[in-house]
């Protein structure tokens, strides 16, 4: 019954309460009581037989149980009733016109009313307490009565609910008093089930009458559209007869045809579109696809043709239909037809730009993958050799940072310029996305080759560029696979030469690295490493070592070196140079180096106030804005005076960006903090860095300690010259990895400041460091 209770609908239907007839007047719209009365037009003379069937039966039914006279009462009653109904409706046109249908609306219910009040009164001719037989066989025979009218009457719910609910009301009473109150409740059930079914019922028959109606409307406006279009559209329409010649040629198609009505009737279709083409039987394939369709009499929509006017190539969008008589029989074809040679001149461009990259002009991925689609396909049929390589720009993120994005655009353009000019027969060269640009090789001599193309590839793109007057510095990583040994599959080669592109990342750029079979254990050892490694700060596997650094002339200690140490359950202890890479690639660097820095500030202030502390810094944390604030914060919290704290750095990270390192460590210097420069001489050397930064230590290599130790004049030469450079910029210097006494001897005769190795101490961790402090006679000295 909960629809009964419902007052409206879906938004596109009427209300319920309107449809039974409850609701405000004005809500009494439209056709809607045509609708509901036309089902009964013509019905008059089913009801009337109907009606005195049940009559009848009900009357046969009382016989034995109703006295016979107050029985023949009641049948003549009845039979009168079904008479004077049938004659009041059976001259009423239902539902024709819509200024009646109202007042018939209610003529209907009064009936429904007077026919429901007829048929309480056989409950009751045996008395006020009725045989359970006669009042279950009274609603029995009702019963019928209610789904013969629900039949009938299924758009007018009211008519329905009018019988059907006084005569269940007085079926249940009188099955109650007879001592069948089961049967009570079941027929008030079945009276509320009907009641909802008649309405649900009306409901389908309206939404279903008014989809009727649209249709018919939207047909009618169909007509008209194409009548208007014949007459003001710009495209055309055609029609061909069962030979596919053109017929009724309008002067509109004449005129796309670049000829007359009389002229082109007749034709076939295929021979005014096609031109010479159908002298040569030689069409475009979209032209013999329509043809095709044509002969085996099938629909087609929107289908792009060429077609030559006038010796012009230009392109049609036809669509066309086949023409049935009413036998069945076919008569032809009618289409319609447009001229879309702009549209598809611009849609040729628009593919053009989704198949290459705007910035720099070259293929995009799609390109890409296409073009090695065909490389492998054709290595493969050959028994040859083809590659995919994998090209990521070393430091170009630097530049994105901190120069903004259209600097790092127009140095793209740069690296495509130069990619495009190695480019040669059988090679294409495109960019992925990003930074990341890619080369497909068609029959590859040897893997060899490839790697000889990518060596060239790195040697140019590592040459400078000139940059809206920035001088910039970027270098490239490039992973190969060769194709179909390491791949026959697009997507395959393409994933083994970008596991490759990871190796040669991970040995520190500038690196070409084949794809070998093992990349995928270490690929996945990565994977599990960057996952354990986001836990490891909140589950505290850091920890710091602390290797001491002494003066060179008298072995006195003067401070340490902070060594971040990482020890995880799944992985045991982890190389830094194998963590700290992943960490500065998964931008985790920050807050592990944050982290150091806090520990090591904090543990400095435990030790004599002479010893300083130095910690390395990334290039990536030099590129937050941020990282000045976070070493003021971790002095202000451990209360170390600036002046203990080293901040060690490489000359890595001049080349990472256009400044913005130098200016950050600038500021740092005028907070008092030591700045040292790491690594002098083995990477990108320039004297513009101790130039335009006042650091106050360098640090030898301990390669060149080896080699000056063993006699290298390349080593004593540069070493002597690091020492004369930095006294003369009042600076100190520090020599790593001094491991034995004759290599403590030589960097002592070259002029080192100080020292630092396994000779005067190993890292320890921090409670070690305190033993130091501990025993007097090894306060100020190394162990």
């Amino acid at each position: 019954m909960k629809s009964l209770l419902t007052d409206h609908i879906d938004a596109d239907d009427v209300s319920v309460r309107t449809l039974l007839g409850l609701g405000p007047r004005r809500q009494d719209i439209g056709n809607l009581r045509q609708l509901q009365l036309a089902p009964l037009l013509g019905k008059g003379k089913m009801r009337l037989w109907v009606g005195i069937a049940m009559v009848l039966l009900a009357a046969f039914s009382m016989v034995p149980q109703v006295r016979w006279g107050i029985a023949a009462g009641w049948l003549t009653c009845a039979l009168i009733f079904c008479l004077w109904s049938y004659r009041v409706f059976v001259t009423r046109p239902l539902g024709e016109a819509p200024a009646t249908s109202a007042g018939e609306f209610a003529l209907c219910n009064r009936h429904a009313f007077y026919a429901a009040l007829l048929w309480i009164v056989p409950f009751w001719l045996q008395g006020p307490v009725p045989d359970a037989g006669h009042a279950l066989a009274m609603w029995a025979i009702t019963l019928l009565m209610m789904l013969t009218l629900a039949m009938i009457a299924h758009s007018l719910p009211s008519v329905c609910i009018l019988y059907i609910a006084p005569v269940s009301l007085s079926a249940a009473l009188a099955l109650a008093l007879a001592g069948a109150p089961q049967l009570a409740a079941v027929a008030i059930a079945a009276g509320l089930l009907l009641s909802s079914f008649c309405v649900r019922f009306a409901r389908n028959h309206v939404r279903f009458r008014r989809a009727e109606e649209t249709l018919h409307e939207k047909t009618e406006t169909v007509s008209l559209l194409l009548r208007e279009f014949e007459e003001t559209s710009a495209d055309w329409l055609w029609q061909t007869d069962n030979a596919r010649r053109l017929v009724h040629v309008s002067p509109r198609l004449a005129f796309a045809l670049g000829g007359t009505a009389e002229a082109l009737e007749g034709v076939p279709l295929l021979e005014a579109l096609s031109g010479d083409a159908w002298e040569t039987g030689q069409f475009p394939k979209n032209l013999h696809l329509m043809a095709e369709r044509m002969k085996r009499r099938e629909s087609f929509s929107n289908l792009i043709v060429p077609v030559t006017i006038g010796g012009k190539p230009r392109w049609w969008e036809l669509s066309a239909s086949p023409r049935l008589d009413e036998t069945g029989k076919f008569l032809g074809f009618r289409g319609v037809g447009s001229d879309v040679t702009e549209q598809h001149a611009t849609a040729e461009q628009i593919a053009r730009m989704a198949r290459f990259d705007n910035l720099t002009g070259l293929p995009n991925r799609l390109s890409l993958h296409e073009d090695l689609a065909r490389a492998l396909n054709q290595a493969m049929e050959a028994k040859s050799r083809c590659a995919m390589l994998m090209i990521d720009l070393d430091r170009f993120k630097a530049v994105n940072d901190t120069l903004g994005h259209p600097t790092g655009d127009k140095l793209l353009a740069q690296v495509a310029a130069r990619l495009k000019g190695l480019m040669e027969r059988g090679m294409t060269c495109g960019r992925l996305g990003g930074d990341e640009f890619a080369v497909v090789l068609h029959n590859v001599p040897s893997a060899n080759d490839a790697e000889d193309l990518a060596k060239r590839i790195i040697t140019a793109i590592s040459r400078p560029y000139v940059v809206d007057n920035h001088q910039l510095f970027v270098g490239a990583s490039i992973g190969y696979a060769i194709g179909p040994q390491d791949g026959s599959t697009v997507e395959t080669l393409t994933r083994n030469a970008d596991l490759a592109l990871y190796k040669s990342k991970d040995k520190g750029g500038n690196v070409v690295a084949a794809y070998v079979a093992s990349l995928h254990a270490q690929a996945e050892e990565r994977r599990v490493m960057e996952q354990e490694l986001r836990g490891a700060l909140d589950r505290g596997e850091f920890e710091l070592y602390y290797q001491p650094v002494v003066t060179a002339g008298d072995g006195l200690l003067n401070g340490f070196e902070a060594l971040i140490r990482w020890n995880n359950q799944k992985l045991g202890n982890v190389s830094p140079g194998r963590f700290i890479p992943l960490a500065e690639d998964s931008r985790l660097i920050s807050p592990i180096g944050e982290w150091v820095l806090r520990t090591a500030c904090h543990e400095a202030m435990k030790w004599p106030s002479n010893l300083k502390v130095a910690i390395n810094v990334s290039a990536e944390q030099l590129t937050d804005p941020a990282f000045a604030s976070v070493v003021v914060s971790a002095l202000a919290q451990s209360g170390l005076p600036p002046q203990r704290l080293e901040i060690e750095v490489t000359e890595s990270v001049f080349l990472r960006d256009g400044g913005g390192a130098a200016q950050l460590l600038d500021q740092l210097i005028g907070l008092g903090i030591r700045l040292s420069l790491d690594d002098f001489g083995t990477g990108y050397s320039s004297l513009g860095y101790l130039r335009k930064t006042q650091f106050s230590t360098i640090k030898v290599d301990r390669s060149f300690v080896v080699g000056a130790a063993k006699g290298s004049i390349e080593s004593i030469a540069i070493i002597r010259a690091v020492v004369a450079l930095a006294d003369s910029l009042g600076m100190s210097t520090t020599a790593e990895g001094a491991e034995t006494e004759i290599e403590v001897d030589t960097i002592r005769t070259l002029g080192c400041s100080n020292i630092q190795g396994y000779y005067y101490g190993r890292p320890m961790p921090a409670a070690d460091v305190m033993m130091l402090f501990r025993r007097p006679e090894t306060a100020t000295a190394a162990a």
